[in-house]
């Protein structure tokens, strides 16, 4: 008769811990909804952002070659100040 009670204490225990567990579950989703607080802009612009800087760094890479073969550079070395 002990071990019946003990069978049902357990059993309410239980049923008890799993509402428990079933009260913090939400119906929510788990990713957010897509709004406006979009963390990073329309891909498309920064895709085109990112052609625009690196065309500005390729020009920029030609004119430094091209001052380089042209033997008109001059590099000055001084020691540094103190």
């Amino acid at each position: 008769m002990y071990r019946d009670n003990r069978r049902w204490t357990a059993l309410i225990v239980l049923n008890g811990l799993a509402l428990c567990v079933l009260g913090l579950w939400r119906s929510t989703s788990g990713a957010p909804e897509r709004g406006a607080n979009e963390p990073f802009a329309n891909a498309v612009e920064q895709r085109a952002e990112m052609i625009a800087e690196l065309r500005e760094i390729n020009a920029l890479l030609k004119e430094q070659n091209a001052l380089l073969k042209s033997g008109e550079l001059t590099v000055v070395v001084s020691p540094p100040e103190p």
